[in-house]
């Protein structure tokens, strides 16, 4: 049974020709944005909810690294379940479960629920972006075209939208309604999905689900994986010597992990696929290299811009949007190209330059020059992200397409970890121009080692080239999970 066949439905209409299945954006999108709205919107919130609850920098802090801390155990498995099972499911269960966390958020009394909800709401937002990838490689099979840009570029439009919309859009909100309305919102995007969910995503069939779950999922795998993150990035949100027992955890989970994923049959992280996949590795780290960067200037600059500049949260906000203005239009000019190497040269030299211009920041810098900061940091962010995209669809193995976006959203948030542990660190007791100036030093040699490693990997040069014109049939044209019979007189692939 081919993958077109396994997504057949009784009232379902499938496109004739070779063209991507336009019934199937609108819940990509929506479902690939519930993360980075969540993610913009709390920016502009975490200095009215430490004042309303009491609470410093250093503790609202956790409402960063507790989404991203769910996120990045999250993604690479339900990613993984999406590759046996499909995405219809996943997507359902998870943005429902956004709608829940969204009440729960709304109703939170302390930073503690909080928490909790934002726990929920990393959780929820897994299922968006690993589906939004298996459909797009699927859409890739059935139309005989392997370089989808232009839908590539949408998710990344999309949320770079969604990033111009949501430090104002939370600011709008906090101002009509406090910060509490910021978790509310949740409810009718999550209402939104599920409806478009159920109405235009591909069932699938019983066949394909034959096995059960625990011969089909590698639960130990997930287990080690779990504990190796949680002890990682609780060791990164608090880096203190105290903690180091959760850095022997961590490695301790990891050698395990590693043992037994050479030997499972059905290995969560196929660790021999992976590590002979040197390009696919160097993205994972420009990824994690480019989060850091990112989502430390963006809440980093974002508090000081409220306390060490003394702004209102709505004029922060709106400071914001050329930042992510500029990211857009940079996305949709080059997103045609499939060449990715220069993209990411540009984008970290403009890292490097802007990471230099928070030096020169202080209490009376006029509001033209901070506007002119973000902007520069604009153009990282539309080249970066969407250049680490492409390589990732193009260098990952189609099979597992699902589970490699999932980890690469893995390394995405840890770099967004690293990114609020960095804050927590140099702006603890308050966002002042001393500890914003600390920031710029530490993220400085990022943006240089983001700079190194994108030079060194030569296996750039050939993305874009006369290799990536091949079909998917030139790969397994049979994403994992689906049904191998075919009809007779089809070839069969050793």
């Amino acid at each position: 049974m081919t993958w077109l066949t396994r997504l057949t439905r009784p009232g379902r209409s499938l496109p004739t020709d070779d063209t991507f299945d336009r019934k199937l954006i609108a819940p990509m999108i929506l479902g690939s944005i519930l993360n980075p709205v969540n993610s913009s919107m709390i920016a502009v919130a975490l200095i009215p909810i430490g004042i309303d609850l009491g609470a410093p920098p250093s503790e609202t802090a956790w409402l960063v690294s507790a989404l991203y801390l769910a996120t990045a155990i999250g993604q690479p498995v339900v990613g993984r379940l999406v590759d046996i099972y499909g995405p219809r499911r996943l997507y359902l269960a998870g943005t429902a479960l956004v709608g829940i966390a969204g009440i729960l958020g709304a109703l939170a009394a302390s930073v503690g629920a909080l928490v909790v909800a934002r726990v929920l709401l990393g959780f929820g937002t897994c299922a968006g972006y690993p589906a939004a990838m298996y459909l797009i490689r699927s859409e890739a099979t059935r139309t005989g075209r392997d370089s989808p840009n232009g839908v590539l570029t949408l998710l990344v439009i999309a949320s770079q939208t969604i990033a111009v919309v949501g430090p104002s859009l939370g600011g709008l909100l906090i101002g009509l309604g406090g910060w509490r309305a910021t978790f509310t919102v949740n409810v009718p995007l999550a209402v939104a999905c599920l409806v478009l969910g159920a109405l235009r995503l591909p069932r699938t069939r019983a066949s394909a689900r034959t096995t059960g779950l625990a011969s089909t999922v590698d639960l130990a795998g997930i287990v080690l994986f779990a504990t190796m993150l949680v002890s990682l990035l609780l060791f990164l949100t608090t880096p203190q010597l105290s903690h180091a027992y959760l850095l022997a955890i961590t490695v301790a989970a990891a050698v395990g992990l590693g043992w037994w994923e050479l030997r499972a049959a059905t290995p969560f992280i196929d660790l021999r696929v992976l590590g002979g996949n040197l390009p696919l590795l160097a993205t994972y780290a420009r990824t994690l290299l480019t989060a850091v960067v990112a989502y430390a200037f963006l809440y980093g600059y974002t508090q000081w811009l409220e306390q060490g500049r003394g702004l209102s949260p709505t004029v922060a906000g709106l400071v914001l949007i050329p930042m992510f203005a500029i990211g857009v239009v940079v996305s949709a000019v080059t997103g045609r190209r499939t060449e990715v190497r220069g993209k990411l040269v540009v984008g970290a030299v403009a890292q490097v330059v802007a990471c230099a211009g928070l030096l020169l920041l202080g209490p009376a810098t006029g509001i033209w020059w901070l506007v002119g900061l973000a902007l520069l940091l604009g153009i990282p962010q539309g080249l970066n992200n969407l250049a680490n995209q492409n390589a990732m669809y193009h260098q990952a193995d189609p099979t597992r397409t699902g589970s490699s976006a999932g980890l690469y959203r893995t390394f995405f948030y840890l770099g967004a970890i690293s990114a609020a542990a960095a804050n927590g660190a140099f702006l603890a007791d308050r966002a002042d121009t001393p500890g914003l100036h600390h920031l710029a030093l530490f993220l400085g040699p990022c943006a240089l080692l983001f700079l190194a490693v994108t030079l060194v990997d030569r296996s750039l040069r050939r993305i874009g080239g006369s290799k990536d014109a091949e079909t998917p049939a030139d790969h397994d044209p049979v994403p994992a999970g689906t049904c191998t019979s075919r009809s007779p007189g089809q070839s069969r692939r050793p």
